[in-house]
């Protein structure tokens, strides 16, 4: 097996009293964007929220992370999921590659399915540049079902 990699989860603001089980669960079953990491262990060193918008903690809080020895940042689902989708979201991902000389990977859990069925309905994640974000989250029918 190759060496540990360290991560850290940001989550949106809207869910900052989230227990993170979908998450822990997602990482624990190597599900959505855990699927990454399926020959590999993990550390998760750090968990926060962006602190509400326009995000004050992501200036932060990575560095805090980097710290403990996170390689990577996932954005949490619900930055993807929520309504509206986080309007910051891209402005986080390059800001923490531009800073930090992080990856940042869009997602933790798999997308629930009434999530996946309203933004289908809203056509929120028609462009290309979304396809890309909701790439690493978008399972099965049974497996959105399973996180619903």
């Amino acid at each position: 097996m190759k060496k540990p990699i360290k991560i850290g989860i940001i989550i949106c603001n809207r869910y900052r009293t989230c227990a993170g089980g979908k998450c822990f669960r997602a990482l624990r079953n190597r599900e959505g964007a855990f699927g990454l990491y399926k020959d590999r262990e993990v550390e998760l060193v750090g968990y926060t929220s962006c602190d509400g918008c326009p995000g004050g903690n992501v200036e932060y809080a990575p560095a805090e992370m980097k710290k403990n020895g996170a390689q990577v940042i996932h954005f949490a689902t619900g930055l993807i999921v929520g309504y509206p989708p986080c309007p910051h979201l891209f402005h986080f991902r390059d800001f923490i590659k531009a800073k930090y000389g992080m990856e940042v990977v869009m997602g933790t859990h798999p997308i629930p399915q009434g999530y996946y069925d309203t933004h289908a309905a809203l056509g929120t994640w028609k462009s290309a540049e979304w396809q890309d974000v909701i790439a690493p989250t978008l399972t099965d029918e049974k497996t959105r079902l399973a996180y619903s």
